[in-house]
């Protein structure tokens, strides 16, 4: 009898299984449970925000040519990856989000829509078969967003990239970047290269104004106008406090602000004065903004340029009365080391060209979260910003040049709640009704100690062709100043988006196992090595040991000392391609191990852990009917 309820206690439970996920599967179909280590299936708290907010229906269209792409398991796995997270943006956004999930065979309408859209195809033969793994949204307008190829190698920014395009589609309207500028960025003078009629704007603002619609602002400016998205603050001299006062408010009541501050603009060119041309040389070329950066918890030396000799390009410069090629260490050529790998705005950049820069740090005091975006080496040092006033050296530059042992901050983004540099106001600044004293919400800063980076012969070549200025970037200033404006502009959720972790996470475990395994062999392989080696040197010696007519003929004793060394050096190298053998199934067995126990061990417990307590709630059941 305790045996026929034990096999219908687990034959009910089997059943009662089936139905609960068939249960499970009809009604609680949108509940999820993320038990994954990093919560890559739990969306954050900005992108939650944003979907709750969807005002109109947009569309999701992912193009996956799933069966094409089934000999790249890299891909496979993270297309699955891709459509789970897709789910999940459906189940939060209520209704307002649709996923439309297309196979693009080829020479198919579907593959038609996908190349439309601009997705990038990927040959799978040699016929010309194209497959397509990209993302299409669009809102009821039909603004569309475009991710032309979803690169597994850029998983930790899936997240910010579909909820970019979210909040792109539902907030079409072109941004608008208002402008204060001491550089003269716009210039407006004729030009033999450049076509009649076209601008000679610096290039960067030539960019800035296909992308934004750019407002330039007055130096002397009373209030910033609230419809500006983000303000640019470049070099900032001789600003009148009304001037400050408007940016400290525009900033403190939520306003994006992009500041370029510089210790040494090599752009800032003096007006001459013919009657004393050392006046102009005499000038200070520095960023004026003190005030408000150390109200803002932020320090700035003014007067102390960057120089690292790691990143220092190489220019022609006269040395020891001939021209020749020196590393100039006050004109920096930035890369991937340089750059933060956890912001948006610098993680995906190559190269950054920058010229005399300063440093930023954040001040002992302040509760602002200071976040650096670009730093030199450790081995930059800082110079005093007068050594370049009148033309610096860079050969004697260079002589003097000692590391600072530290690295420094070149470009950092600021959040927080901030004080006013105007505590108690300002008297004459009568167009703006009730000042703030602190932020009304967290601030949203950027900084860069640098002005020259935006200039053309820091970062792009230009080239007149027909009349039409062609450029050919040598470095990703631009890239890094939009994507500065485009995540400033955004709401505060899709800046607080950082860069989540992969979902294929590597075996460090079985990497340390391995490295053990592979230790102990290898110190037993250069045993035997040194051993082989020995036996080699002793056959060698006693070929040389022989000389004279002796040497074609060899004694008893020495013929048998070299069969032995001969033999020992067969046996040794037999047992050094053993332990090699050995390592290989060492490490494999390792693998097959690990596997059983992850494939079969551990489910099997859990399935005896189960018949376990439902014997046990059996017998207890048995019990309490007797």
């Amino acid at each position: 009898m305790s045996k026929y309820l034990s096999t219908t206690g687990l034959v009910f439970l089997a059943v009662l299984l089936l139905v609960i996920n068939l249960f499970a599967g009809i009604f609680f179909k949108s509940s999820r449970l993320d038990l994954t280590d990093n919560q890559l299936y739990t969306l954050s708290p900005g992108t939650e925000n944003i979907l709750s907010e969807l005002q109109e229906p947009i569309t999701l269209r992912l193009y996956f040519s799933e069966k094409y792409f089934t000999g790249i398991p890299a891909i496979t796995t993270y297309g699955q990856r891709v459509k789970d997270l897709l789910d999940e943006y459906v189940s939060l956004s209520k209704g307002n989000l649709k996923l439309i999930i297309a196979d693009p065979e080829p020479f198919s309408d579907t593959e038609d829509q996908a190349v439309q859209y601009g997705l990038q195809g990927v040959p799978i033969d040699a016929s010309g078969s194209q497959a397509y793994f990209g993302l299409v949204g669009s809102n009821s307008t039909d603004d569309e967003e475009v991710i032309a190829f979803l690169q597994p190698d850029k998983e930790e920014s899936l997240e910010y990239d579909i909820t970019r395009m979210v909040y792109q589609l539902s907030n079409p309207k072109r941004g608008i970047v208002g402008i204060i500028s001491g550089l003269p960025m716009a210039t407006g003078a004729s030009n033999p290269m450049v076509a009649p009629g076209s601008s000679q704007d610096w290039f960067m603002l030539t960019q800035l104004k296909e992308n934004y619609d750019v407002r330039t602002l007055e130096t002397s400016i009373e209030k910033i106008p609230e419809d500006i998205d983000v303000l640019m603050l470049i070099h900032p001299k001789s600003l009148t406090d009304n001037a400050l006062f408007a940016i400290d408010q525009y900033v403190l009541s939520g306003g994006r602000l992009l500041a370029f501050i510089d210790p040494f603009s090599e752009a800032d060119q003096p007006m001459t004065d013919p009657t004393n041309p050392m006046a102009a040389m005499q000038q200070s070329r520095s960023s004026e903004l003190s005030k408000l950066l150390s109200a803002w918890g932020i320090e700035f030396a003014s007067d102390k340029v960057v120089g690292d000799r790691l990143n220092a390009q190489r220019v022609q410069a006269q040395s020891g009365g001939r021209v020749q090629a020196v590393d100039y260490v006050a004109w920096l050529s930035l890369n991937n080391d340089n750059f933060s790998a956890d912001d948006f705005v610098a993680r995906d950049l190559q190269q950054i060209g920058m010229a005399t820069t300063g440093f930023f740090s954040k001040k002992a005091d302040s509760n602002i979260d200071f976040v650096p975006l670009i730093e030199t080496s450790a081995e930059a040092m800082a110079y005093n910003s007068m050594q370049f006033q009148f033309g610096a050296n860079p050969a004697a530059l260079l002589r003097s040049y000692q590391s600072g042992g530290q690295k420094l901050t070149l470009a950092a983004r600021i959040s927080g709640e901030l004080d006013s540099a105007f505590p108690e106001g300002l008297e004459s600044a009568t167009a703006i009704e009730n000042p703030l004293a602190k932020s009304v919400d967290r601030a949203n800063i950027i900084v860069v100690a640098d002005t020259d980076m935006l200039e053309d012969k820091h970062w792009v070549t230009l080239q007149n062709f027909f009349g039409n200025r062609i450029a050919v970037p040598r470095a990703n200033n631009d890239v890094f100043v939009m994507n500065a404006i485009e995540n400033l502009s955004g709401s505060n959720d899709l800046i607080s988006l950082r860069s989540r972790s992969k979902s294929a996470r590597p075996f460090t475990k079985v990497a340390a196992l391995k490295q053990a395994a592979e230790q102990r062999f290898r110190d037993k392989e250069k045993a035997l090595q040194s051993e082989l080696q020995q036996t080699e040197n002793k056959l060698a010696e006693l070929q040389r040991n022989r000389d004279g007519v002796s040497n074609m003929i060899l004694s008893a004793e020495q013929k048998q000392e070299i069969l032995k060394f001969r033999e020992q050096q067969v046996e040794t190298r037999k047992e050094l391609r053993n332990v090699q053998h050995e390592l290989i199934k060492s490490v494999e067995s390792l693998g097959t191990t690990l596997k059983v126990l992850n494939i079969i061990l551990l489910p099997l417990l859990v399935i005896l852990a189960a018949i376990l307590v439902s014997v046990i709630r059996a017998r207890r059941l048995k019990h309490a009917v007797s």
